[in-house]
């Protein structure tokens, strides 16, 4: 490690700013959930700063919608969205509900802080990625528990990430009653799980899990609002 290296700051802990987007499905009566990272920062005050004003990232305005709800703004005992969610949006496109949230977790991969209680990327760097691990228990009711989705590890490359994404459930692979993994990048056509899924596998219990990489720019591009 040289000098350089040395004198950056390794905050032990990250918070990340979460996009949850609810699609309620009308025909089946049912809600799915996906999850995206919208940022990092080095301490909870910057996130959550960020995480009040992260819809304008993705092109919104509170108008936009026909429900706009902060945590802040809200009596406590009027907020039913749990601790960690700050914005509530209803009525966006299609119906959908966005929840912008703040989750914690430990820097495993010892990144260096930047500017403005940042990340550092590294040069040539332009966004993070992020192995995000989805569950849903299709012999659950269909409510709040039937889908959950977990944040493992926030990386600055690409190549690293997809090898974190692919080792994340192989220790228990043989358990599986079904796995399928990603065997390179790109696959149009044959790959059915999406374009940001690793790494797809079904538990014997009839649990489907999905490993993705995913990224700001990923969350933009599905979930920006479109420009006139």
């Amino acid at each position: 490690m040289d000098e350089s290296n040395e004198s950056q700051t390794i905050p032990r802990q990250l918070f990340h700013t979460t996009l949850t987007v609810i699609d309620f499905h009308h025909k089946t009566s049912c809600t799915t959930k996906d999850v995206y990272v919208l940022g990092t920062h080095t301490t909870l005050p910057a996130a959550e700063s960020f995480a009040l004003g992260a819809l304008e990232l993705l092109g919104y305005q509170a108008g936009d919608f026909d429900e706009y709800a902060t945590r802040v703004d809200t009596p406590v005992e009027k907020w039913k969205h749990g601790h960690d969610v700050l914005v509530c949006a209803r009525g966006a496109p299609e119906g959908r509900e966005f929840l912008i949230g703040v989750v914690a977790k430990p820097n495993t991969e010892s990144l260096p802080e930047g500017e403005g209680h940042t990340l550092k990327l590294p040069e040539g760097g332009e966004h993070l990625y992020y192995v995000l691990k989805s569950t849903i228990d299709f012999n659950q009711d269909k409510s709040d528990s039937f889908q959950t989705s977990e944040i493992l590890g926030c990386y600055e490359r690409r190549e690293d990430a997809l090898v974190a994404a692919k080792k994340a459930l192989q220790r228990s692979r043989g358990e599986y009653a079904q796995y399928d993994e990603r065997d390179e990048d790109g696959q149009d056509g044959a790959w059915p799980f999406g374009d940001e899924v690793v790494v797809h596998a079904v538990t014997q219990t009839g649990q489907d899990r999905t490993v993705a990489v995913k990224t700001f720019p990923g969350a933009l591009k599905k979930y920006g609002k479109e420009r006139e």
